[in-house]
């Protein structure tokens, strides 16, 4: 049987966006905003209204909640899964993961993941502390003592891993995808019902999408999820200069991140 296969494309924007019936743009934060012509993450069940802090979430919960498909994953209108074909289009769109690849993949995977980003010389946790105000990670270490001590330990190597699967980018199984999103969004809820969203400025108070990326690993070790990987493409050059630059002055001179990269 084929599968049904949904990747939604989380944008606030008009974007050139792949041609595949796979992938479902899907504008976030439509709550009180103008339509662009996409699916909107404020219909039916959904948080539309908490996109300033959760970011991509917004969509991720609407797609869970709302999607009918045997494949959920989610991906953002300027970072996509990569082709592993060698394409010839100058054009980034067009060297994203195609339907064919995705139906190939998953035959024998549950859940891709992007491949994972190295920090070398500092670990997870320390990275966090250093660009971001880290009160709200450490409230989710108290949650999850509280709710899920089977999954302190592995929060706990956050201290000392130096990868992970960043960017809050996956497909899975819907079953799959199910599980995963009832434990992360039970301990978003109540990370926003401990802290004070308000004492942080618009950049800093997303918090909740940033602590998401850390704790996807945490799940999915937890679990002992079996996944594969996949490259990553940005469909906008990078400033790697800008972010190695602000990397470095968050590490040595304490001073945060003030915008994304």
């Amino acid at each position: 049987m084929a599968k049904n296969i949904k990747i939604i494309i989380a944008t606030h924007k008009k974007y050139d966006m792949p041609k595949s019936d796979i992938y479902l743009p899907l504008q976030v934060g439509t709550e009180g905003k103008e339509k662009l012509g996409y699916e909107v993450d404020s219909s039916s069940d959904n948080i539309s209204e908490k996109n300033p802090y959760y970011c991509e979430l917004t969509g991720l919960y609407w797609a869970w909640k709302n999607l009918d498909a045997d494949y959920i994953g989610l991906v953002h209108y300027r970072r996509h899964f990569a082709s592993k074909k060698r394409i010839s289009s100058k054009k980034r769109i067009d060297r994203v993961l195609t339907e064919e690849e995705a139906r190939k993949i998953l035959e024998t995977s549950d859940v891709l993941l992007p491949k994972k980003r190295n920090y070398y010389i500092e670990n997870l946790y320390s990275h966090y502390e250093h660009t971001m105000y880290v009160e709200p990670l450490e409230i989710t270490r108290k949650i999850i003592e509280e709710k899920y001590p089977n999954y302190l330990a592995e929060f706990d190597k956050l201290h000392k891993r130096t990868s992970a699967h960043m960017f809050n980018m996956f497909i899975m199984k819907k079953d799959i995808l199910n599980d995963y999103c009832t434990w992360l969004f039970d301990i978003l809820f109540e990370l926003e019902k401990r802290i004070d969203v308000s004492k942080y400025d618009a950049f800093h108070s997303r918090f909740f999408g940033r602590v998401s990326e850390l704790l996807l690993d945490v799940w999915i070790n937890t679990n002992d999820i079996k996944y594969e990987e996949i490259k990553v493409i940005n469909i906008e050059k990078v400033n790697w200069l800008k972010k190695g630059t602000a990397f470095l002055m968050a590490k040595f001179t304490g001073k945060r991140y003030k915008e994304s990269f």
